[in-house]
């Protein structure tokens, strides 16, 4: 299949720029996962998709405020820097700009001083490995001074920093926030239970591979950026649970959708485990966890959208895409959302 197979025509006005003030205001479109068929609705209407017994799988990864503007100590000159990933100690792998100012040895400051670090690698594509000192928590000094790394779609300034996380974020170390969860509310979340579906958590660390392009013709030929993992025993336990007693799993996002297919891929059940996935879903890819899929519009030619086209068809995506344009739903991390079933 062709990247092109997946593109489609979005009018830049339909990329949310900023969040709704209400979380779970947003619209849903459900979809038929087989039929195609389509219904519009308010997110908070999603209980009404939901059984007893189903089982919602949710990403608990917390977003870190990875963005950090700084000056070069030798020069004064400013330079920004992306926490990507954190390596050994103190030492993180990051992306600079302007990368051809910083060299190995560079040091640069933060906050008058508050934070500074020392380049010790260069890597490709703008890359680098920084190596940070400070007193104190690092994640404490990383909240006072650091910014949300948002998406490079969207071009507002985000007055509340807690509207890039879910409300039930807990584990520090994504790029990007897993955004289909922050439809939810505590509120939602409470009513989804008293319906009698069980709500599952596991940890997946967004990578900002998540928004780079598609830079090949073929889509066999793409290389998946790997991203960290992580599943507990007791939301493996709950999961083989809910399967063998005839319910349903639902994901919330690719990251979650990723994440137990990788397990299920490998065991062909569920078990405690944590580790890397570079796992590239895509049409004909046949599902081995999950039955359900909450997840927002994405970018055309993505790999998100390749996967979401996976859970039904490639005809069925399209389509509701080709109506969510017309319906002027809103797109991307702060957008609108679907639930397929």
């Amino acid at each position: 299949m062709k990247v092109e197979d997946f593109d489609f025509h979005l009018p830049e006005e339909l990329i949310a720029q900023t969040p709704l003030e209400k979380r779970s205001e947003s619209r849903l479109m459900a979809i038929d996962r087989k039929s195609g068929d389509l219904q519009h609705k308010t997110f908070k209407d999603v209980t009404d998709f939901l059984k007893e017994g189903d089982c919602l799988v949710l990403n608990d990864t917390r977003v870190l405020p990875a963005r950090l503007f700084g000056i070069k100590e030798e020069t004064g000159a400013k330079i920004e820097v992306l926490l990507l990933k954190q390596e050994e100690g103190d030492s993180w792998e990051t992306l600079i700009k302007p990368a051809k100012r910083v060299k190995v040895g560079t040091r640069i400051s933060f906050g008058e001083g508050k934070l500074s670090a020392v380049c010790t690698e260069e890597k490709e594509q703008g890359g680098r490995i920084l190596e940070f000192h400070y007193e104190g928590i690092f994640y404490e000094v990383l909240d006072e001074l650091g910014e949300m790394p948002l998406p490079p779609y969207i071009s507002e300034k985000l007055d509340d920093q807690d509207r890039y996380q879910t409300v039930f974020a807990r584990e520090r170390g994504s790029a990007a926030a897993p955004t289909a969860g922050l439809h939810f509310t505590e509120e939602l979340l409470d009513s989804i239970r008293a319906k009698g579906v069980h709500v599952a958590f596991i940890t997946l660390h967004v990578g900002l591979g998540t928004f780079r392009p598609v830079s090949v013709d073929s889509i066999d030929e793409h290389d998946m950026h790997s991203e960290f993992y992580q599943v507990t025993e007791g939301t493996a336990r709950l999961l083989n649970d809910v399967k063998e007693s005839g319910g349903r799993i639902i994901t919330v996002g690719t990251t979650s959708t990723r994440t137990l297919e990788t397990i299920a891929s490998k065991h062909g059940k569920f078990v405690e485990e944590s580790g890397w996935t570079d796992i590239f879903i895509y049409p004909g890819y046949e599902f081995k966890a999950i039955d359900g899929l909450i997840t927002n519009f994405h970018l055309p030619k993505s790999t998100l959208i390749m996967l979401v086209s996976a859970f039904t068809s490639r005809e069925i995506i399209l389509n509701a895409y080709n109506t969510a344009v017309e319906e002027k739903y809103r797109f991307f991390s702060f957008g609108d959302s679907m639930l397929i079933l």
